[in-house]
């Protein structure tokens, strides 16, 4: 079993480098639909883009695929801030007042279509392989 102690610089990067993008992602996402004035839509669209910049960043170059994944990290927090408050905040502010028990019902919905549609693809790969080659 690993220790945790083993590596504690791995460790200690780790949960720093956590921390900070968590920070960071936040206060991008608040600096984006607030400060900016975007709107929790149009920081949530504009956070989109730049995931969707990096993905292929991913497949078509040779940019470090550990900073790829940090920006990627980092954007997933603005995205999921501003897409959230999107989905629970009052028209009056810009969402669509779903609230919380509404978003967790939305959230849910996409998590269970996401588990079938992998166990069946999990299923068509084992049935074309049976034995994992």
């Amino acid at each position: 079993m690993s220790n945790i102690f083993e590596k504690p610089s791995v460790e200690i990067f780790y949960w720093i480098a956590f921390l900070m993008a968590n920070t960071l992602g936040t206060a991008a996402g608040d600096f984006l639909a607030d400060s900016l004035g975007l709107g929790f839509v149009h920081s949530a669209i504009l956070i989109s883009g730049l995931l969707i910049m990096i993905v292929l960043l991913h497949y078509f170059t040779k940019v470090s695929r550990v900073l790829l994944f940090w920006l990627a990290f980092v954007l997933t927090r603005p995205f999921g801030a501003t897409f959230g408050d999107f989905l629970t905040k009052p028209v009056i502010k810009g969402g669509i007042n779903l609230g919380t028990v509404g978003s967790s019902i939305f959230f849910c919905i996409i998590l269970i279509f996401a588990i079938v549609q992998e166990t069946k693809l999990e299923k068509q790969r084992w049935l074309a392989d049976p034995a994992g080659t």
